[in-house]
């Protein structure tokens, strides 16, 4: 009979841990509960779900995720200072370092920061295996405070996790989904932006503290004595087996339970879920092609509804032939980060936080009921420039081979247009660089801005001030050579941490908050305004001005609408005379709307339309990371992986569209035209 009693002693701490884990699991639900982000009533029924399977999430994910320690239990042995082993260990960690710091692996180019780490963790594994074998005597005490060392990195990540869910939470009112994912991938800006919007040191400091006090408490039953009896190896290999046959119930259950989230109050769905699983979930799922996890028609029946909707031939071509000759205005586009239409005061908001935008909008033509393709910023950026509906998974812009597509870009240039993509940050950010240059873009972003023309900058790039000057040097090199340009600019000052120069608005800086972070935003677009109007070129140019995406997308439905809502104008006074348009219509519809006020003559692959042609059938896409969402009239479609397709019904006015009631009977033809136009976009574009 097996015995485990030095086994045991170690594995005394780890079921303490997870103790820990789901207290505060258990805290962490009862204070998202009753977060900002979350204004939803339950019932009986869904408090139990939220608590009871989410209690089961968190421990099953707890179990699986001791993997690691229980690595380091079982690998503690006096037999691998001993020969071959104290050759070849010391070979393979000298290898695995030298190939991750002087070779350019997949680990390097997907995240730079993290393979150093990586490395140096190597290195030091190398170097305190070196000093064991040559120092015998050192060895039961290395063991023993490695092991309180692994057991506080255990209880401060549990910590630190509990932190980031809270903060993720309050700022998307989700658990971790793709986001996060790209958080891990661009260590450095979100690194800085966390420093820059929370007060960080004290934040780690207190961490590490408690962490330290928890440590304490999880070990203080054990001493030098409990790590001179090592398990034997027919123990470690038995417990090893009970431990993976554990792990493999707990991924079942995980299973099963991802399977149940399909609740129609997303709320408790993402409630009664761990972060951790629904960051390895979207980890996985960051490339979904089409095909393999929606539900799909005959390739002919597709083509064929899109020709019906929007005249087209083949592989969605459409001839584009205005009876009016062309008008190679200039065309300025300026999306505005996180610019929801709630915070203007046509849409209802009283804090009269965008004056200019809300001035502008009564002088300009304005889209009254126009939503955004996604959540994201290069959600807003696909749409815009490629005029195409969301894709599943990541954006097309952050896709291997999305270079020489059909784009707004490609289309002025051929146009003879100077054709730029103006940001304040960095543009390797979100592979923008990558892909405006592979669309006949000129990229100007803040590593081509001299020390004198930055003025503030945080962690995300410079303040909207200063993009907007360089965009005004810019257009002015641009007319004087003679062409039409189009300039399309990004800012970046509305983003947390939300600090700005101070001395132009009434809300201070170091406030930190989204209201100033907007009224800035609207405080330089109207500067920006106010200095091209003074430019030679002001009068031949058309401004577009736009979101890229809402501040916040989180709702109790699976696409909250009315989280979607956009501003949408178009500003050329003396060209374009002020109007409101409360057709329905989609981000992917403002360029090609735009082309048809100037009479353009081409031919089309976009899904965006002229919203003024006669033969427009106003609709909207929306989408998240997974769900993939076709509005028409009062009822939205939503596709989800697993080929799972949903009806809801609008109850209530056209900008709160998100309280609908799932409908057991789809409307076939709306379900199909949803279907046609995600199914064969990437068919199309390439």
């Amino acid at each position: 009979m097996l015995c485990f009693n030095s086994l045991k002693l170690y594995t005394q701490g780890i079921r303490k841990v997870i103790l820990f884990t789901l207290l505060l699991g258990f805290v962490l639900r009862i204070i998202l509960l009753f977060n900002n982000q979350t204004t939803v009533d339950y019932s009986i029924g869904e408090w139990a779900e939220i608590f009871l399977l989410g209690t089961v999430n968190d421990l099953c994910f707890s179990i699986i995720s001791f993997i690691l320690f229980w690595a380091f239990i079982v690998f503690l042995s006096n037999k691998k200072y001993g020969k071959p082993w104290n050759i070849i260990i010391p070979i393979v960690l000298a290898s695995a370092f030298i190939i991750l710091y002087f070779f350019d692996t997949p680990l390097r180019e997907f995240n730079k920061p993290l393979t150093r780490i990586i490395c140096y963790l190597v290195l030091w594994k190398l170097v305190s295996y070196s000093i064991r074998t040559f120092f015998p005597f050192l060895r039961i005490r290395w063991r023993q405070y490695s092991y309180y060392l692994v057991m506080f990195f255990y209880t401060a990540g549990i910590l630190l996790n509990f932190i980031a869910e809270y903060l993720f939470w309050n700022e998307f009112g989700v658990r971790y989904n793709f986001i996060a994912v790209d958080y891990l991938v661009y260590t450095n800006e979100v690194i800085g932006n966390f420093f820059e919007s929370y007060p960080l040191i004290p934040i780690l400091s207190a961490l590490i503290v408690i962490s330290a006090g928890i440590t304490y408490l999880l070990i203080r039953h054990l001493d030098k004595r409990n790590f001179k009896e090592l398990p034997s190896f027919r123990e470690n290999a038995a417990a090893t087996s009970l431990y993976m046959i554990l792990c493999i119930i707990c991924f079942g259950l995980l299973n099963l339970n991802a399977k149940a989230q399909h609740h129609e109050n997303k709320y408790v769905n993402e409630l009664q879920a761990n972060g951790c699983v629904k960051f390895c979930e979207a980890f996985i799922s960051n490339k979904l092609d089409y095909r393999d996890f929606y539900t799909t028609i005959p390739s002919e029946t597709a083509l064929r509804i899109l020709q019906e909707q929007y005249q087209s031939t083949g592989k969605n071509i459409q001839k584009i032939m205005p009876t009016q000759a062309e008008l190679h205005k200039n065309i300025v586009l300026i999306s505005i980060e996180s610019m929801s239409a709630e915070y203007l005061h046509r849409y209802g908001n009283k804090k009269n936080l965008t004056p200019n935008l809300d001035r502008l909008t009564n002088e300009s033509l304005n889209f009254n009921n126009l939503y955004a393709a996604g959540n994201r910023t290069v959600r807003g950026l696909e749409a815009l420039s490629l005029c195409v509906p969301p894709s599943p998974g990541e954006s097309i812009i952050k896709q291997k081979h999305n270079n020489d597509l059909f784009s707004v870009g490609k289309l002025l240039m051929q146009k003879g247009y100077t054709v730029q993509f103006l940001y304040g940050g960095d543009s390797y950010f979100d592979n923008m660089k990558t892909f405006f240059e592979g669309n006949h873009y000129q990229v100007i972003d803040q590593q081509d801005f001299q020390p004198n023309e930055t003025t503030f900058k945080t962690v995300w790039g410079v303040c909207d001030e200063d993009i907007f000057n360089k965009a005004i040097q810019t257009f002015n090199a641009d007319a004087a050579k003679g062409k039409p340009f189009f300039g399309h600019i990004m800012t970046v000052s509305n983003h947390r941490p939300f600090t700005y120069p101070d001395g132009h608005i009434d809300i201070p800086s170091n406030k930190k908050t989204r209201e100033g972070g907007v009224k800035y935003a609207d405080y330089a677009l109207g500067k920006f305004i106010n200095d091209a109007s003074r430019q030679a070129w002001f009068k031949n140019t058309v401004f577009v001005i736009t979101a890229d995406h809402c501040a916040s997308s989180a709702g109790s439905t699976e696409l909250p609408l009315d989280e979607y809502h956009i501003p949408a104008l178009i500003y050329s006074p003396g060209f374009i005379p002020a109007q409101n348009i409360s057709t329905l219509m989609s981000q992917t519809d403002i360029m090609p709307t735009l082309f048809g006020i100037l009479g353009f003559h081409y031919i089309s692959k976009f899904y965006g339309q002229d919203i003024f042609k006669k033969t427009y059938l106003p609709r909207a896409f929306a989408a998240t990371y997974e769900g993939l969402g076709y509005w028409e009239k009062s009822s939205l479609i939503v596709l989800s992986p697993g080929k799972r397709n949903l009806q809801y019904q609008a109850i209530k006015g056209i900008y709160s569209y998100s309280t609908g009631k799932e409908e057991k009977n789809i409307d076939k033809s709306l379900l199909y035209r949803a279907i046609a136009n995600y199914q064969t976009t990437q068919d199309v574009l390439r």
